[in-house]
């Protein structure tokens, strides 16, 4: 498989050619825009509505990945929070939403709690694979995982689809008041939360040191705080947890069955007209904005811009936080911001469905590979059914 950093991907089977362009500030079109470490899609169309994207790289490379696809199905949105390295975020960018596509095509093209659930399952068994298969030469592979947030939305419902500590939050109108109330839809598995300590204490009742605190945090077996994920194979199978890996990932013998699950916790949702947005995110940003404050937020800019608006309101938390002004935050170097996040806002409006694929990757290596100073990118048709981006 192919670990090379991913850029920007995004194809279309219908509809004209468009045109973006980066700048240091605002994007024309509605396009792509980046200030500082910050990068942003002001708004775009999906399956089921309008959607506003926005992501701060907190390290050298960009650990997270995110992707939205429309088709006759209805609307998929995945959020892929990596840690230890960005390899296992791509490998789920790449083939989770593959999996669902396929999984539901045996149902003729149903979708139900089982196809999301065997789509996660088949991911986990395929980078499990791809571990094996490169254990002799990147080891290291056996640390990275991700944690791994899904929507999917088919004939009215939601389905959400969590592993991890990633979050989704939905803007739903009281009534006629005008007010917009915050509802979590997603079950988090950290283990700074008691309800997921006890879970694993159920689940390895002989094992005491199963959650650990240290330095005021519970981490499960002391290294890792998410109970969940896709990857992190050196804590679900004992030929990955020894040399050469590292030390500080090796858990004492006997692992008799896996540390952490692949199984999402899936929650449905029929929608309501009352449904107006939903926002996903990775911890970063509910590190700094709660539910209320961020579906505020979007309630106050709905449409053009939103995602990057949460953004830069949780930069401006962290900084106060770290007694530094904003504008230090933005000039930071690249070795390390605070968090990063992808964000969606959804209106609750049904245009008709196309095809569509939109995929956030690495726009650091982007930038080191194209330097200059305004990037432009032109979507370029072969045809009415293919298309794809060309830099300029």
């Amino acid at each position: 498989m192919n670990f090379l950093p991913r850029c920007l991907s995004y194809s279309e089977c219908s509809g004209g050619a468009g045109r973006s362009e980066i700048r240091g500030g605002e994007s024309s079109n509605g396009g792509f825009g980046k200030d500082g470490l910050l990068w942003f899609h002001d708004i775009g169309n999906c399956g089921s509505g309008e959607y506003s994207m926005a992501i701060v790289q907190a390290n050298q490379v960009l650990e997270d990945q995110s992707q939205i696809e429309s088709g006759p199905f209805g609307t998929f949105v995945g959020v892929y929070d990596g840690h230890g390295g960005p390899e296992t975020a791509r490998y789920v960018c790449d083939h989770l939403f593959r999996h669902f596509q396929a999984i539901s095509a045996e149902g003729n093209g149903v979708v139900t709690e089982e196809t999301i659930q065997r789509a996660f399952l088949e991911t986990e068994r395929g980078f499990t694979s791809v571990v094996s298969e490169n254990w002799h030469s990147r080891p290291q592979l056996a640390t990275v995982g991700a944690c791994c947030l899904v929507g999917a939305i088919y004939q009215q419902t939601l389905f959400v689809a969590n592993l991890g500590d990633s979050r989704v939050v939905l803007g739903k109108k009281v009534g006629n008041t005008g007010e917009i109330a915050a509802i979590q839809l997603s079950t988090e598995h950290n283990a700074n939360i008691e309800s997921v300590r006890w879970e694993l204490k159920d689940l390895h009742p002989n094992d005491p040191q199963i959650v650990v605190l240290r330095h005021g945090v519970w981490r499960v077996k002391g290294i890792i705080q998410v109970s969940r994920s896709i990857g992190d194979v050196y804590l679900k199978h004992t030929r990955f947890c020894r040399e050469p890996i590292n030390g500080k990932f090796r858990v004492p013998p006997p692992l008799n069955m896996p540390i952490l699950l692949a199984t999402p916790t899936i929650l449905k949702h029929p929608l309501h007209p009352n449904d107006s947005f939903l926002i996903f995110a990775s911890d970063g940003l509910w590190e700094h904005l709660s539910n209320e404050k961020a579906v505020e937020i979007v309630k106050s800019h709905p449409r053009k811009g939103s995602a990057k608006r949460l953004v830069k309101a949780a930069l401006h938390v962290a900084a106060k936080k770290r007694e530094m002004r904003y504008s230090d935050l933005r000039n930071i170097d690249k070795k390390r911001i605070w968090f990063q996040f992808f964000e969606m806002a959804m209106e609750a409006r049904h245009p008709p469905l196309v095809s569509r694929t939109w995929r956030w990757g690495s726009f650091s290596y982007l930038a080191r590979k194209f330097p200059a100073k305004s990037t432009i990118w032109r979507l370029v048709g072969k045809g009415r059914s293919r298309k794809c981006l060309e830099f300029n």
